[in-house]
């Protein structure tokens, strides 16, 4: 399988948790800051998840397999003898460390993968060495899950050579075709030429790859790794996440951080800035501008770090910090200069992480659009940012507009608060359970809206993709229950129906914090079901109306990952439906026919097929077959976008008022634009609106409740 990862965020919840053991008597920690942090990781997994594996010697061999994969993913650099020593000595041994044995497994882990790194690295370098011929017909499998641990070091250096002669021969292709494509008089490079250059681009990556390998290889890293892979192997939804890992997920989940107010991107192997926000600090100085390069960064008047071999993420992590502290960048200026710029951090607002609204004129009527990229809220600000207020704002401004019907669109949405998913749904329902909750031990408690005022009672869409997950789908699966309105979107959503909240690793506050010193785990403690008794869990929502995407087929969901606990359900809460002025079978009926019917989706449908057929194959070395197979892509999408560009546009405005709502910060305006052109463009969103018209067609009124 490959593999493709996706952001699944925590439903928060309140609830109470005792531990029988931890923190309890005279029990003093482990002396070794690593043992202490995996004795209370074990204890908090046996005693508090919601349901529990053994942690024996048989999770201990889970977890060894887990964190070997995690080492070497591609199977190209640790030997089979490498992981059969490891595992001899440490496959049973796992659960011992986290009952209080000395951390061991991790120090042996980590000096033999340096070693075997080491080796491939002078590998890798020898064979870019040595011109490739891609004129015999060869086949390699690069996919690590497919293959085994090599057996020797020759047999490793072929996965090597196999390995890259494919990326050079993916960039060689590249080239050829551009240069075929480009008008310009020089003189053509021969084949020769190019795939020098292709080998030298090669080089280069994997370059950087060993750099980065080398500078995220240290013992803390490792050892995160390595809990990780733990709370991880329990169920794939409890994770560990260090101190700075968990100030970066609070500031994700609230919309706002403390930080210089700049946007930066990879680039060539450089952490580049690509906007400044105006009244940002990076902004007040005067000394940052779009184009420079960060080399290092520096906390104050500590040594700062190089960023060489960074990704943008971990970049991040290290510019941000506490509200009023220093951050000292090192930047090299377009004109090659170099300079220290000194910034105090402030607060920055992610304004686009936030709801947004427009409108959709179509056919006299006007259509309302909300975009909710996650479920978020500011939990360490009582008075912060919450969803719930900012979708309850955008219906108001939507409403001022007159709407005659509403697409809501939870599309990638990966989940959030779980209050706010309540009283959300609660937005467009009278009164009612929203939601069941149920932990180990207790019978499900009922979530309910209580306010029955309806503060939207027109007719709906909600849209759905494979990655709208666990908050997104406690609210499609509300709608639906209640008959509130049309769920649409791929075969199902992600399927996780697990409830998470961040405990700190601090028994001396009885895991009251959630940003303890040595670490937080985002534990999975309840499950929640539909108000009709059925679990979210694996299965997710399966839209009233089906359409295609291009991942349908790929797997992505729950219920493709391992570990994940399994389906189920409890009894039904009364609810009262909503009844609605149109048939729902019919409407279904009419919109799977001219989905069916719809060439653009068609194309998608077999397009999607094929690629998924490619999953597994083996990667073919040959120039000549190579071309072929691509050109076989790129004709699907050029049909694609041929028949897409032959369709006319929706008519998508922004809300009146709103045209130069960011006036004052360019870039913004600019981000601000490009989505109401990007929504023109949507086919999802012009299918959400030709069945609000099939509502339309058949109601004279709209919704009443039985």
């Amino acid at each position: 399988m490959k593999r493709i990862s996706i952001l699944v965020l925590l439903v928060t919840v309140a609830s109470v948790i005792t531990f029988q053991s931890l923190g309890k008597g005279k029990q003093n920690p482990p002396p070794d800051k690593y043992s202490n942090i995996l004795v209370l990781v074990g204890r908090m997994l046996a005693e508090g998840h919601f349901s529990p594996q053994p942690i024996d010697d048989q999770f201990s061999a889970k977890v060894f397999d887990r964190y070997i994969d995690e080492l070497d993913p591609e199977k190209n650099i640790l030997l089979k003898s490498d992981v059969e020593s490891l595992q001899k000595k440490f496959g049973t041994r796992i659960d011992d460390e986290l009952n209080g044995a000395p951390v061991l497994f991790v120090k042996e882990a980590s000096v033999i993968f340096k070693k075997r790194m080491l080796e491939s690295e002078l590998v890798y370098k020898k064979i870019l060495l040595t011109p490739f011929s891609f004129t015999k017909s060869e086949e390699a499998q690069l996919d690590g899950d497919q293959l085994k641990y090599p057996l020797s070091l020759s047999e490793r250096e072929e996965r090597w050579r196999q390995k890259l002669k494919y990326l050079t021969l993916e960039r060689l292709a590249e080239g050829i075709e551009l240069q075929k494509n480009t008008k310009n008089k020089t003189t053509p490079k021969s084949e020769l030429e190019l795939e020098k250059e292709a080998r030298e681009k090669v080089e280069k990556i994997m370059s950087r790859t060993f750099e980065r390998l080398r500078l995220k290889f240290n013992e803390n890293d490792q050892f995160n790794l390595f809990v990780n892979t733990i709370t991880t192997t329990m169920d794939p939804h409890s994770e560990f996440m260090p101190p700075v890992d968990k100030r970066y997920f609070d500031e994700e989940m609230s919309g706002q951080f403390f930080g210089i107010g700049a946007t930066l991107q990879y680039d060539d192997g450089n952490i580049k800035i690509t906007s400044v926000v105006t009244g940002s600090p990076a902004y007040k100085s005067g000394q940052i501008q779009n184009g420079d390069v960060i080399l290092k960064v520096g906390q104050g008047a500590e040594e700062p770090v190089d960023l060489t071999g960074f990704m943008t993420t971990d970049a991040v992590k290290l510019i941000r910090g506490k509200k009023d502290s220093e951050v000292r960048l090192t930047i090299r200026k377009l004109d090659g200069t170099i300079k220290v710029v000194s910034l105090i951090r402030d607060r920055i607002v992610q304004d686009e992480a936030y709801a947004r609204s427009a409108i959709v004129n179509e056919n006299g009527r006007k259509i309302g659009y909300i975009y909710l990229p996650d479920f978020y809220a500011d939990f360490e600000n009582p008075n912060g940012r919450r969803c719930y207020t900012d979708v309850s704002a955008e219906l108001d401004k939507l409403k001022k507009e007159g709407i005659d019907g509403l697409v809501f669109d939870l599309r990638n949405n990966g989940g959030g608060s779980l209050y706010d998913v309540v009283q959300m749904a609660g937005l467009f329902i009278a009164e009612g359970p929203i939601v069941q909750v149920k932990d180990r031990e207790r019978s499900a408690s009922v979530l309910r809206d209580r306010d029955r005022t309806i503060h939207y009672d027109g007719p709906m869409i909600v849209m759905v993709n494979e990655f709208s997950a666990s908050a997104s789908e406690i609210f499609a699966a509300a709608i639906q229950d209640y008959g509130r309105g049309v769920i649409i979107g791929s075969t199902s959503t992600y399927g996780k129906g697990t409830v998470q909240r961040n405990i700190g690793l601090d028994p001396q506050y009885g895991f009251s914090t959630t940003n303890a010193e040595l670490g937080t785990v985002k534990l999975t403690l309840q499950k929640f079901y539909r108000v009709n008794g059925g679990s979210t869990q694996l299965k997710g929502v399966t839209p009233d109306v089906i359409i295609p995407d291009n991942l349908e087929y790929m797997k992505i969901r729950e219920k493709d990952t391992k570990e994940s606990l399994p389906w189920d359900q409890i009894p039904k809460s009364p609810y009262i439906t909503w009844t609605p002025s149109y048939n729902l079978d019919s409407i279904k009926q009419i919109s799977q026919q001219r989905i069916d019917q719809d060439t653009i989706f068609q194309l998608i449908r077999q397009t999607a097929s094929y690629l998924s057929q490619q999953n597994n194959k083996l990667y073919n070395l040959q120039m000549q077959e190579y071309v072929k197979s691509q050109e076989k892509l790129r004709t699907a999408v050029k049909r694609l976008d041929s028949i897409q560009q032959g369709r006319e546009f929706l008519k998508v405005r922004p809300l009146s008022g709103e045209e130069n709502r960011w006036s004052t910060d360019a870039p913004k305006q600019e981000r601000f634009e490009r989505w109401i052109k990007s929504l023109q463009k949507d086919i999802y969103i012009d299918q959400g609106v030709k069945i609000l018209n099939d509502i339309f067609n058949q109601s004279k009124g709209y919704a009443k409740r039985a």
